[in-house]
């Protein structure tokens, strides 16, 4: 594709545009040239920001520099994603958020929209685009508010509501630059256009997908914004925001009805532990995903990962049997627990952990015939000089969500109700009020009580399997986060783009690899080096030593980590 650098532009204009805050000292051609190299290994003694869009990245530098807290910082961030990376998050959508402040308290938010309480009549399955999928409410504006609270309560935090939003609404009023992986996905779905109307009728531009680095605006977000400013988070569930919001999902012909926004809230909850060397990796509480995670590690506590080469093809099977295991247990009991039993102590018991470790054999490969789950998502890490910290993710669940808008909100809504099940002995099946299984699962690895890693990845099905080799790349190998980002991994089972229930590894793997791998059983299928299949982490170390931080974001996304 072409790189036609903001066509109808200048630089004195975006800088007016979008303020300086929401820029610092980036200027936007220089972003476009370095899109490439802008993958680096970000230090600081003094606070640290990442995300996979640099200028949301620098919005929550921004506020770091100013004297805001890390849940500041991350609240202007996930404002901005939402409307600088819009096939990926949205106020239309889900988040969830891992907070330790100084003194090692630890707790999370899940923002999970719960699917109506008048069900709609479905036969054979639940859509995946359209109305009828916009099956369930969306708690990312709560989740933020409640951080907010959380913040000014708690963490001495000093930012209003309204100037935490401010860069938002400047990048949707004034506009800010089409990034390449929009221009991608917008390309990959140009042919379904029909099933994503308020995508082709709010993203393009005459018609055509806008050009990476155009300019591009969204006004009615804009007015969506500086209402919910003024009046307050809450009035996207109960107030006039909410009015405008329940009217709009009613014509376009969602299940969701005002009465089922104003019951949306996100959970504030104790993590999930389970203990992996010399520490402990947290995790949101079902009906995430971060248990499986969890379930993933303990069972890779049980081995020496020092005496197996980083990259060999005993690590890779090591960790692919390790993933099969957990995911197997997933499938049978991840649900919301308001509905079901889930036996998170039982999987994270120490006796279940050694059962699943001991039936692995390293030479050979378990079959592997389950269903995958797509998603897509944005991590966001940030951490201060008083020793606050947040691990965070937010998404629309498919790219592009539903592919409809909430009237004439702004707000394209998701689709994870389409994860939810119609087969009545389901774990996860369909019922009113309930909440859909998320794969969501930001984390947080803590030593001597207090955080040490931050992290976090794009990917649905992929994010424990991303998750699993950055960790153990950064904890058992010592790897930096950018190096332990970088190297090559793997995607276990179908995706959008290969329908094969196949081992997928990252060519630069190397054909020893490959070949060893199929010899014990695996299915193999290469995908290009740095591929985008394999998620866009991002991660923050911190040296409870030295003081000093260290992040990166995925050289395979748009982000990036930033230091003040």
């Amino acid at each position: 594709m072409r790189n036609r650098f903001l066509p109808n532009m200048n630089r004195r204009d975006f800088l007016s545009a979008s303020g300086a805050m929401a820029l610092g000292s980036m200027t936007p051609l220089s972003m476009a040239l370095e899109a490439k190299s802008k993958s680096m290994l970000a230090t600081s003694s003094k606070g640290m920001v990442t995300s996979p869009h640099e200028l949301a990245t620098t919005a929550g530098l921004d506020v770091l520099k100013s004297g805001g807290n890390a849940l500041e910082a991350a609240i202007a961030i996930a404002s901005c994603l939402n409307v600088t990376y819009p096939h990926f998050s949205g106020f239309g959508g889900d988040a969830f958020m891992i907070i330790s402040d100084r003194n090692g308290k630890v707790r999370t938010l899940s923002g999970i929209g719960q699917a109506p309480a008048v069900l709609p009549n479905y036969s054979g399955t639940i859509p995946v685009r359209g109305p009828q999928s916009m099956l369930t409410t969306a708690a990312n504006v709560d989740t933020l508010g409640k951080a907010f609270d959380i913040s000014r309560n708690e963490l001495a935090g000093t930012k209003s509501w309204a100037e935490l939003l401010k860069p938002a609404i400047g990048f949707a009023r004034n506009g800010f630059p089409v990034s390449p992986s929009e221009r991608f996905w917008m390309d990959f779905r140009q042919k379904e256009m029909n099933e994503l109307p308020g995508v082709a009728q709010n993203f393009m531009v005459d018609g055509k997908v806008p050009e990476v680095g155009q300019l591009f605006k969204q006004p009615k977000l804009a007015d969506t914004l500086e209402m919910l400013a003024v009046r307050g988070y809450r009035d996207f569930y109960d107030g006039k925001l909410a009015e405008r919001i329940a009217q709009g999902l009613k014509s376009a012909g969602s299940p969701l009805t005002a009465a089922d926004l104003a019951a949306t809230q996100a959970r504030i909850e104790p993590p999930l532990r389970v203990a992996y060397r010399d520490g402990v990796l947290l995790a949101n509480q079902p009906p995430t995903q971060g248990i499986t995670t969890l379930e993933i590690m303990g069972i890779l506590d049980r081995f020496d990962l020092k005496k197996i080469p980083e990259g060999s093809a005993d690590y890779y099977h090591l960790l692919v049997e390790a993933v099969k295991r957990a995911f197997i247990d997933r499938n049978n009991y991840v649900a919301d627990p308001e509905f079901v039993n889930v036996p998170s102590a039982k999987l994270l018991s120490k006796l279940n952990l050694d059962q699943r470790a001991g039936s692995i054999q390293m030479e050979y490969a378990l079959a592997w015939p389950h269903v995958f789950k797509t998603g897509d998502t944005v991590y966001i890490g940030a951490t201060d000089a008083q020793g606050n910290s947040v691990s965070m993710l937010q998404t629309v669940y498919f790219d592009w969500g539903s592919g409809v808008m909430a009237g004439d909100t702004g707000i394209l809504w998701h689709n994870r109700g389409a994860s939810f099940s119609l087969k009545p002995e389901h774990p996860n099946v369909l019922q009113a009020g309930k909440r859909p299984f998320h794969t969501l699962n930001p984390g947080m690895y803590l030593k001597n009580d207090k955080p040490h890693i931050l992290y976090g990845t794009q990917g649905a099905d992929g994010q424990p399997q991303t998750l699993t080799t950055i960790l153990t790349r950064m904890i058992d190998y010592g790897m930096d986060p950018l190096t332990a980002l970088s190297r090559p991994r793997f995607l276990l089972g179908k995706t959008f783009s290969d329908s094969r229930d196949s081992l997928k590894l990252e060519k630069d793997a190397g054909e020893q690899v490959f070949n060893e791998l199929a010899r014990r059983g695996h299915e193999m299928s290469v995908i290009s080096a740095q591929s985008p299949l394999s998620g866009h982490p991002g991660a923050i170390v911190i040296d409870q030593k030295t003081g000093v931080f260290s992040g990166a974001h995925d050289p395979r996304s748009d982000g990036r980590a930033l230091g003040v």
